[in-house]
């Protein structure tokens, strides 16, 4: 046996040494596994020892372990894969903590006044509605008896505008309104959407609907005023001193310093280039040369971002590395062409690395008008990389690019690693790389050898569409994963679409939107939107035409997290090494790809309100009952099951075909009887049976409640069916979240949102409350206890008596 074990380690050891100039490729998946353990894998938040002390121990131990050790390379590897996860850890603990806390916004209409960051123009949701409006305003403040002085928001507010409000909204200005006011959603089913974990690390404390149309803040008003509601008084800001708090909001933009200034200012430029596109190109086009020039892409139709998912395209409508790389190409080509036709440019300075460095800055100006968004980031980080190695005279397009790109990333925002945008791009880069370094040598051969039998044009011709194809290829099997993680669908077309597609926005649709970009400031930029336009319209309909094809899009069922970890990681085992055991990578690969497929569906579904009862069934899920969020939730169920959603009335349908549900027995209108793997349930879609006198529906309803296994209501029980073992209903919905019931292991096993998610800083405590906007208690420094820069964070609600 020791024998064994020592062959197995000399082994190992050999195959190490082999890669061993591929081992720091590693760090960047160290520090990603560290940040979703923290994420994902602890139930309770870690105090300062757990997560702060605790890493630092063992990223010291780990780091002297490997000195002391430093003639064995598989200590020294065991030894930075424990200091990568601890550091993981730890920098995603720092993160968390960094961000301000959840604030309890009120649950009633409300006046409020901030300044506005950004405005966001929607398209009408339905034939005949109007277009929407959107606001994020920052530095807000809440007009209430108890909140007058406490200090503006920390978090910003994303507030629905009223349909007939038509006026103008200037980034940077200040506005009042009232609105109601709603904190981020709890998740519509266990290990769904997590709405409160975006929120906490975007800086969002909720979201709105305006009551009244907004009124500008003036600089320096006579007389505080606020916007009223028809049928209410204007709010009593009696106490206040005259222009106080609009002098304060109005000046809110000095108050946040230089960033939030050049921020505001951007945002302006942005909305203004935004509204110069989109009055040259009118429509579907027009929204998205918007979102390729500046980022904005919210007046896309829905109808457009389906066929761009369906066919495989919906990465061109995310900035990223594809469209940095174009034009970064396309400034670089320009600059170099014209450098060398100046003679004494040509003959003195280096034009090759003066071209890269020009085009890595126009990429950067690229990044921050298009919002500066992580992926776009991330392959602005590796551009860097690739244009020090032109300059250096090194290899420009390697793997330690991305994994730079990729380790400053998880260092400064660890939260990236739930990002699909950011998986998508790591995982299409990695397998880019990685496939260009073992097929492309041979697709060169093959391609020489048919150039030889079709002509030079005919070979050329041939093998850009092979390189097409395999980028797509590549690009597309390395991103299904997250795809199927994140979206619920597989697209099986991607190829056949982005062979046209691509081309088209590389050669002529990108070049042309860098056109318009150049004349924009002098007024000239209708020529390049109108060619730009040109070259969109082809892009569209192969998208509508590739989504319309029979089985363009295939739900599948939810991924599990331990799916998408198996599925990344066989990706990154299979592109990171060069030795034929990297082979291992495609069956942990094919694991995480088919593991929808090997964990149980829950077969009930009760929404985080209560007011939805869900029932899985072969070809749908039935829904029960009515929420103010029902759309939404109806959604995300239909997302996580992959089946159509139905709405089941039970007091006019009565049972489903195959009897699995059957409705309004003995005599109770509108309760269901649900049956399967050998369990009975009761469903009670509504508060209390209707026709009936309470002790008459009491009675039926403890004869229905006999010999049940379990009862469901999107009402309180109380004291109905206390005999029943497995009780949910609406009041445990609100204190514990959304609840999933499972019946095919032969009992009823239930399981909550507040048990997966576990306590941690993000989630909001029952019923959406938040850190309470009373003044917070003086820690010993002078700080809020509840302050950001309170590092170690007490109990959420400590306040002054």
């Amino acid at each position: 046996m020791a024998s064994v074990l020592f062959r197995c380690f000399e082994g190992l050891t050999a195959l190490l040494v082999a890669e061993q100039r591929r081992l720091v490729l590693w760090v960047p998946v160290g520090l990603a596994l560290g940040a979703a353990f923290y994420f994902y894998g602890l139930r309770a938040e870690p105090t300062a020892i757990g997560g702060v002390v605790m890493p630092l121990l063992l990223t010291v131990t780990a780091v002297g372990a490997g000195v002391v050790w430093r003639h064995s390379l598989l200590v020294r590897c065991v030894a930075g894969l424990c200091a990568t996860l601890a550091l993981g850890g730890l920098m995603a603990w720092v993160g968390t903590h960094r961000q301000p806390p959840m604030p309890e916004l009120p649950r009633r209409g409300v006046a409020l006044s901030g300044v506005v960051r950004a405005v966001h123009d929607l398209p009408p949701r339905g034939a005949g509605q109007r277009p929407v409006r959107r606001v994020d305003l920052v530095d807000v403040r809440l007009h209430m008896p108890l909140t007058e002085t406490a200090p503006p928001l920390v978090r910003s507010l994303t507030v629905r505008l009223r349909a007939d409000d038509t006026a103008a909204l200037t980034e940077g200005g200040a506005v009042a309104l009232r609105a109601v006011l709603h904190p981020p959603g709890f998740a519509a089913l266990p290990g769904g959407r997590d709405w409160q974990f975006e929120a906490w690390f975007a800086g969002r404390a909720g979201s709105g609907t305006a009551l009244s149309v907004h009124e500008a803040v003036p600089a320096r008003p006579d007389a505080p005023h606020l916007p009223a509601v028809e049928g209410q008084d204007e709010p009593d800001l009696a106490g206040q001193e005259p222009a106080a708090f609009e002098a304060e909001v109005a000046t809110g933009v000095e108050r946040t310093g230089y960033t939030a200034l050049w921020r505001q200012r951007l945002e302006i430029l942005r909305s203004a280039m935004d509204e110069r596109i989109r009055t040259s190109l009118p429509g579907a086009v027009g929204a998205v040369a918007s979102v390729l020039l500046d980022g904005r892409g919210e007046a896309i139709p829905d109808s457009v971002r389906d066929d761009f998912a369906a066919s495989g395209l919906a990465h061109l409508l995310a900035v990223a590395g594809l469209h940095l790389g174009i034009v970064m190409g396309v400034v670089m080509a320009v600059c170099r062409l014209g450098l060398a036709a100046w003679e004494y440019a040509a003959l003195r300075w280096p034009c090759k690395a003066l071209s890269a460095l020009a085009a890595w800055g126009a990429g950067g100006a690229y990044v921050l008008l298009t919002g500066a968004h992580l992926p776009a980031l991330r392959g602005w980080l590796m551009a860097g990389v690739v244009v020090l190695g032109l300059v250096a005279g090194r290899r420009a397009v390697s793997m330690r690019g991305l994994a730079f790109a990729a380790t400053l990333l998880l260092l400064l925002w660890p939260q990236v690693v739930a990002d699909m945008a950011f998986q998508m791009s790591m995982a299409a880069v990695m397998a880019l790389v990685a496939g260009y370094e073992s097929v492309h040598p041979r697709l060169q051969g093959w391609c020489a050898a048919q150039e030889g039998r079709m002509g030079r044009a005919g070979g050329f011709l041939l093998g850009h569409l092979a390189e097409l194809a395999l980028a797509s290829l590549l690009a597309g099997l390395a991103t299904l994963p997250v795809v199927m993680a994140h979206l619920g669908v597989i697209e099986p077309y991607f190829v056949l679409a982005n062979l046209v597609a691509v081309p088209l926005m590389a050669v002529w649709i990108m070049p042309m939107g860098l056109l318009a970009l150049l004349g924009m400031p002098f007024g000239l930029a209708a020529p390049g939107l109108w060619l730009m336009g040109l070259g969109l319209r082809p892009v569209l309909w192969l998208a509508h035409g590739v989504a319309s094809l029979p089985g363009a899009r295939f739900a599948v069922p939810a991924m599990p997290g331990w799916g998408l970890c198996m599925a990344l990681l066989g990706l990154a085992w299979l592109c990171l090494w060069r030795r034929a055991w990297r082979l291992a990578g495609v069956v942990v690969f094919g694991v995480g790809l088919l593991s929808p497929w090997f964990v149980s569906q829950p077969d009930i579904l009760l929404s985080p309100d209560g007011g939805l009862i869900g029932i899985r069934m072969p070809n749908s899920v039935l829904v029960l009952g009515h929420s103010v969020e029902q759309a939404a939730i109806e959604r995300e169920w239909a997302r996580a099951l992959a089946l159509p959603i139905r709405v089941f009335n039970p007091e006019h349908e009565g049972q489903t075909p195959d009897g699995g549900l059957v409705c309004g027995q003995d005599g109770v209108a509108g309760v269901c009887v649900f049956q399967r793997a050998g369990r009975t349930l009761l469903l009670i879609p509504a508060p209390f049976p209707a026709g009936l006198s309470i002790a008459e529906g009491q009675a039926r309803m403890g004869t229905l409640c006999a010999g049940m296994d379990g009862v469901v209501s999107t009402g309180g029980l109380g004291h109905l069916c206390e005999g029943v073992p497995v009780r949910v209903d609406r009041a445990q919905a609100r204190l514990e979240g959304a609840q999933a019931m499972y019946l095919a292991s032969g009992r009823v096993r239930v399981v909550s949102d507040r048990q997966w998610s576990g306590a941690r800083p993000w989630v909001l405590n029952p019923g959406g409350h938040g850190l309470p906007l009373l003044p917070l208690a003086r820690s010993e420094d002078g700080l809020p206890t509840g302050h950001p820069g309170w590092f170690f964070s007490p109990p959420r609600f400590q306040t002054l008596p």
